[in-house]
């Protein structure tokens, strides 16, 4: 039997995915699970349709490579390509081969230069920065300080509405010494701003840049921006006026494919090249096997977490909180469902970060422990419960199986936990504006660095004003919080995030579910990729096309 499909397939209208997640299609039969079952023989892996259509597609139509243009998989169109407003992981990853930051970020996490080559702090509220010297945009024109102060300023000034704004509040002024040299002048000190002004932060624009940056982006990056049709495709080729070192790739076609099923096919037929991150588990086993594919796996900082509501009567109090942590088995999820893809989290920082502090509370898989919280928190079991919880999910079908085994896991302790699914958008509008018990969501970049601690637990940042989607309210942290923003000394910055780890460990507005691996899959005509914490594309700055393949 022979399938063929066309490359370019219709696309449905993005459906704005909150926080980077992805749908993972489950590999479990939940009959086949049992309460109280980690033993394997309870799980049981069977295959889904798109393993099926796999199957089917032995003698699939394939084509000859272009030899000069990578085609990358994306699941959705990027929303802005206007680096000071995209906020979406498409929008800024994309961004982040055609605009250049004023600094960068390595693969621990740190600041290291960018455009910047270095820079000076002769007090706590002034930086100095002093620009690489030659730097041109994509059509020739110089870069200098006057485009590096234009493109903070009309965010800060409001030229441009962004969400991105509201980062740069603590910036009083920024002044141009020369063309190569920039300063910003802090109202206050504010250790994280070498961090906000590091990729993927945001990228400079040139003088005079308004709207027409999202239509037609110039930038200083190593490829330059040729073309983009929404729900179809988005077009980059090497920039050839690059500072820096040039890339070796000449052009890169990100297609958009929303369905899954279709992008595994793609990549077995040779009509796309690669993909990070955007297909299933058992997509990925299925693709390892073919000989003209490879795959490469490495640690990721993406963080699958669980919230609560802390203004519900019932999850209000602590015990219930902690009984739910110690109710759920997460090695077996990580183990079935993720095909041993995660690791188990015990902050919302990554390991990979410099302030993650380990030395947490941790709470391992223990229903007795559970059973004797609820019982102290005054929840005694009738009639086999002791209260309901609703679980709100997207209809995607790894996160309706991740809830189900939830589900019986908690089922174990005495808590019914009914699963209420929601087209993407819905779901996140529910999460966002605090009509929920409980959800589950993932941070995508947002929890590589400790600003993440501000935006999501300080009481000041509760919903609508930040990302504070569960009431969350301890005066101690907010005064750690804010004490470790203004703190230059990282030592002891480090010393106050840590503080407040221990705190929201003890806490618990999060469970901390896990991090999920970087997983690739990509032609073997393509050489010299490295992945980085971030899953980003980076490594296309370093890639290079075989062209006799």
């Amino acid at each position: 039997m022979t399938i063929c499909t066309s490359t370019h397939t219709p696309a449905h209208p993005s459906k704005g995915v909150a926080a980077g997640v992805h749908a993972r299609p489950s590999i479990i039969n939940f009959r086949r699970f049992r309460p109280g079952g980690t033993n394997p023989r309870t799980w049981t892996s069977v295959p889904t349709w798109s393993l099926i259509i796999l199957a089917l597609v032995f003698t699939s139509c394939s084509r000859k490579p272009d030899p000069t243009t990578l085609v990358v998989i994306i699941e959705s169109s990027p929303t802005n390509l206007d680096p000071r407003v995209g906020l979406d992981a498409w929008s800024q990853n994309i961004d982040g081969l055609l605009f250049d930051n004023l600094l960068a970020r390595d693969e621990h996490l740190s600041v290291k230069p960018g455009l910047a080559e270095g820079w000076e702090t002769p007090d706590p509220k002034t930086y100095i920065f002093h620009l690489h010297k030659n730097v041109k945009f994509s059509d020739g024109r110089p870069l200098t300080s006057r485009d590096v102060k234009w493109s903070y300023d009309s965010l800060i000034e409001g030229k441009i509405r962004s969400a991105k704004g509201a980062t740069y509040r603590s910036v009083e002024k920024i002044e141009t010494l020369d063309d190569n040299t920039v300063i910003f002048h802090l109202k206050v000190p504010w250790a994280a701003l070498l961090w906000n002004l590091a990729a993927p932060g945001m990228g400079i624009v040139p003088y005079g840049s308004s709207l027409e940056v999202s239509r037609n982006p110039i930038g200083s990056g190593p490829f330059r921006f040729v073309s983009a049709e929404q729900d179809k495709e988005v077009v980059i080729e090497r920039n050839h006026n690059y500072w820096g070192q040039k890339a070796k790739i000449d052009r890169v076609r990100f297609a958009v494919i929303p369905d899954t099923t279709t992008r595994a096919l793609e990549l077995r037929k040779g009509s796309a090249d690669l993909e990070i991150n955007a297909l299933a588990s058992d997509m990925e086993a299925a693709l390892e096997r073919e000989p003209r594919l490879n795959i490469r796996r490495r640690p990721g900082t993406r963080l699958g977490y669980m919230a609560f509501n802390l203004r519900d009567p019932i999850l209000k109090d602590v015990r219930v909180r902690q009984a739910i942590a110690y109710a759920i088995d997460r090695q077996p999820l990580i183990h079935y469902l993720m095909r041993d893809s995660a690791r188990p989290a015990a902050s919302v920082l990554p390991p990979e970060s410099w302030a993650y502090d380990a030395n947490v509370r941790q709470y391992p898989h223990d229903p007795a422990k559970a059973r004797r919280l609820l019982d102290s928190a005054g929840y005694i079991v009738t009639n086999g419960e002791r209260f309901h919880l609703t679980m709100k999910t997207s209809t995607e079908e790894s996160s309706r199986a991740m809830a189900a085994v939830f589900q019986q896991q908690l089922r174990e302790v005495g808590i019914a936990l009914d699963i209420r699914s929601f087209e993407s958008a819905t779901f996140f509008s529910d999460v966002t504006h605090g009509e929920f018990q409980v959800y589950s969501l993932r941070w995508l970049g947002a929890n590589e660095d400790p600003d993440i601690f501000e935006y999501a637990f300080d009481t000041a940042r509760i919903i609508p004003n930040g990302a504070n989607r569960q009431y969350y309210s301890n005066p101690r942290v907010d005064a750690l919080i804010e004490k470790a923003r203004t703190e230059v000394d990282q030592n002891v910055r480090k010393q106050d995030y840590a503080a407040i780890q221990q705190i929201l460990a003890e806490d618990l507005p999060y469970i901390n579910l896990w991090y999920f691996d970087n997983v690739m899959v990509y032609s073997k005509r393509l050489h010299g990729l490295e992945l980085n914490p971030s899953g980003n594309y980076d490594f296309l700055r370093r890639a290079e096309l075989d062209s006799s393949r």
